[in-house]
């Protein structure tokens, strides 16, 4: 698939090798709105990660609140372990954690602990909207003696990371037929990116029979080492859930499914 992305002026989550990319649009996310949030603070989402016919490991997302100063933010963790014959081929620990305004789910900045196969990296990338700026910070703990890369790089206003894209599309209101335009920022350049909301369908996951909404991000050369195809199926509900993610891929089909949703109270 070729895809020509618009560029605005883009963070994935790794997994075996491979980005899982949750996109989103840049609009604001506003608590006094009428409808209710679609996720709450406490909230824990589980993910089995399967590799064509092997289980490849598990991924966790929580939705946390944290203190910025004297400012109340929203920071989600999230996590993804390899595991089994996977872990044999290709190692993963990695964590992520993203801040976020809650008045408008704005991401306003990302770490990454990146450990894949080799791979040993350190990076945080802070989204200053009043400077209209993603300045990115990495270190690359393979490589001790070089110095930290940095970069800054201009941004809209608002801009989603890959971890809070996630739950911004969980706010939207998804119907089959209507086009979601989406800005993902990497740290770098901006792209705009179109999902396709393609179909209702009737899905069975841990949770039980589902019906879903199916999304399909256009994905482009820049995000993803490998071409392909990403699917998303949403919960049709107030919830939103993604319950299914799934990359169609040369290597073979690579698949998160919502196993567990657990929700704390403060």
């Amino acid at each position: 698939m070729d895809v020509q992305p618009n560029r605005v002026s883009g963070s994935l989550l790794k997994f075996g090798g491979l980005a899982l990319a949750f996109p989103v649009l840049a609009n604001p996310f506003l608590l006094g709105q009428t409808k209710a949030a679609p996720f709450e603070v406490g909230e824990r989402l589980t993910y089995d990660v399967s590799w064509s016919v092997f289980q490849a490991g598990t991924v966790s997302a929580t939705l946390e609140r944290t203190l910025q100063g004297t400012k109340e933010k929203f920071a989600v963790l999230t996590t993804a372990h390899s595991q089994g014959f996977v872990s044999l081929l290709f190692n993963v620990d990695n964590e992520f954690r993203s801040v976020v305004d809650p008045k408008t789910l704005c991401s306003e900045k990302i770490s990454k602990k990146i450990n894949e196969g080799r791979r040993h990296k350190e990076t945080e990338i802070v989204f200053d909207a009043q400077r209209k700026l993603a300045i990115l910070d990495e270190r690359d703990l393979t490589r001790p003696r070089d110095p930290p890369k940095h970069a800054e790089n201009e941004i809209p206003s608002c801009v989603e990371d890959v971890v809070t894209a996630f739950y911004y599309l969980r706010n939207q209101d998804i119907q089959v037929g209507k086009p979601l335009h989406v800005a993902v920022n990497d740290g770098s350049s901006t792209y705009d990116v179109t999902l396709d909301v393609q179909a209702l369908e009737t899905i069975q996951t841990p949770l039980g029979q589902r019906a879903a909404v199916r999304v399909e991000p256009k994905v482009f050369s820049g995000l993803f080492k490998r071409k392909g195809r990403m699917l998303i199926w949403f919960s049709n509900d107030a919830e939103h859930l993604p319950l299914r993610i799934k990359f169609i891929v040369a290597v073979g089909p690579i698949t998160a499914t919502l196993k567990t949703v657990t929700r704390v109270k403060e």
